[in-house]
């Protein structure tokens, strides 16, 4: 079984829209859908906005479903001049912005406990994916996402966020979702399709959050379709 899991419904509702044979329930705030996606066994979760909804949703997922591959899907804001509204960025490892033990003597970013900044994704989930994601858009890339519990529309903070870690787009959900399938041995994979660009805000994100996420369910249907 193929988990799927998105922060909102706009994100997702396609997809269970499209699922056959659908059987609902709740996980705290999350709401799983399973059944038959595209002829395949799968589990669809909305869980909500922020690190720690994204972190429940995942855990639901994995505990009560087993699944074989956890994928994070959904749009995100970019953070290099050169990416545009619809592009695809495919992580290739994500990492959680805000997380800040610097002054004990900690790298900026470093996760307590598992000791890492960086937290991978499943190489060959992500290179498929990079893949199918060429057939839907040629504006495709992969590299880090970063996840942070902010709504990040100042030029100057994305800036940092890219400077800092590499990073192509940032979200709020990403890394949260990465480290509970590692803590858990799930491989993972997520992508994020562009809403709002480097010198975009909120508004901007409204006007293109529905075009970025259509463009998601297109990949994702393109990756398990083939």
């Amino acid at each position: 079984m193929i988990a799927v899991i998105g922060a909102m419904d706009q994100e997702i509702r396609a997809l269970v829209g499209e699922m056959k044979d659908v059987k609902t329930e709740r996980a705290g705030y999350a709401v799983i859908a399973s059944g038959t996606l595209w002829g395949r066994p799968a589990a669809v979760c909305r869980c909500g906005i922020g690190k720690v909804h994204a972190a429940m949703g995942a855990q639901a997922l994995i505990l009560t479903y087993r699944p074989e591959a956890l994928i994070h899907i959904g749009v995100a804001g970019a953070l290099w001049p050169e990416a545009r509204i619809g592009d695809v960025i495919v992580a290739e490892k994500c990492v959680q912005h805000d997380v800040d033990t610097s002054p004990v003597g900690d790298p900026v970013g470093l996760i307590s406990g598992i000791d890492i900044v960086y937290l991978p994704c499943d190489e060959k989930l992500t290179a498929r994916l990079y893949e199918k994601a060429g057939t839907v858009c040629p504006g495709r890339f992969r590299g880090v996402i970063a996840t942070g519990d902010q709504f990040i529309d100042s030029p100057e903070k994305k800036a940092l966020i890219h400077d800092r870690f590499g990073a192509l787009t940032c979200d709020m959900e990403s890394a949260a979702i990465a480290q509970a399938a590692y803590e858990y041995g799930v491989p993972f994979a997520a992508y994020r399709c562009v809403s709002d660009t480097l010198y975009g805000n909120g508004a901007e994100y409204q006007v293109n959050a529905a075009l970025a996420a259509e463009k998601s369910r297109a990949v994702l249907r393109a990756f398990m379709t083939d």
